[in-house]
């Protein structure tokens, strides 16, 4: 049975950093396109990043854009989140997931539909 985990996931004053990782076993994703979303309480899945599978391209939200970095690591078959300059409003349940495709438009991207495997999430908290 495919399992997305994600670790990383915490509490962090404002300014700080977190770095999430995600995790895949029993298939091999290293192909496929990646992504991030977060949710808070009462609110919609919000799209964060993505990431081509051959890296060549990344996407992110316009809330996270130059603090997020998003990157993967085909030998462990995951991709890391590394989020820094943390605000009050980036709190939110993360998750990862896998898209049904190794590359992707900006569109496709933001798109939660498109992907077929899902996390479970982590809690990051971002106190003020």
């Amino acid at each position: 049975q495919v399992q997305l985990v994600e670790s990383g996931g915490g509490l962090v004053q404002a300014g700080g950093s977190l770095r999430l990782s995600c995790t895949a076993s029993e298939r091999d994703f290293s192909r496929r396109a990646w992504g991030w979303f977060r949710q808070t309480p009462g609110k919609e899945r919000e799209f964060v990043a993505a990431i081509t599978g051959s890296a060549t391209s990344t996407y992110y939200a316009d809330s996270v854009k130059g603090r997020f970095t998003l990157s993967r690591n085909y030998n462990k078959n995951m991709v890391d989140l590394q989020m820094a300059a943390l605000k009050p409003g980036d709190t939110a349940v993360y998750f990862c997931a896998v898209h049904y495709l190794p590359s992707l438009s900006n569109t496709q991207a933001m798109n939660d539909h498109e992907y077929e495997y899902w996390g479970q999430g982590t809690q990051v908290t971002v106190s003020s």
